[in-house]
């Protein structure tokens, strides 16, 4: 786990080679492949995972999400540090910085 992973808005995050953020059709929704896990986002977390492509800065993220639901930067900021920081603890995603 990376508990010391810190996340701020010039880090870029990506998913670890391990894991695999793919549809399911059996379940018939998106889910992230762990070895001997698996995670089921929901609507607000696949938007932000879809994101996590290892180019794009969690400020661009952040600006992305704002523009499609406009809705306020600093709030989406804040759920998008939240869920990014828990799926870097959990190994499913880490983060480099620009």
């Amino acid at each position: 786990m990376n508990a010391g992973v810190a996340v701020d808005e010039g880090s870029v995050p990506r998913f670890q080679p391990h894991m695999k953020l793919r549809f399911d059709k059996k379940r018939e929704r998106w889910t992230i492949l762990a070895p001997e896990r698996l995670f089921l986002p929901d609507e607000i977390a696949l938007e932000i995972l879809q994101r996590c492509d290892g180019v794009a800065t969690i400020g661009a993220i952040v600006d992305a999400l704002a523009g499609k639901f406009d809705a306020p930067r600093d709030v989406i900021m804040d759920d998008v540090k939240k869920l990014v920081q828990d799926f870097a603890e959990k190994g499913v995603l880490y983060t480099k910085d620009r």
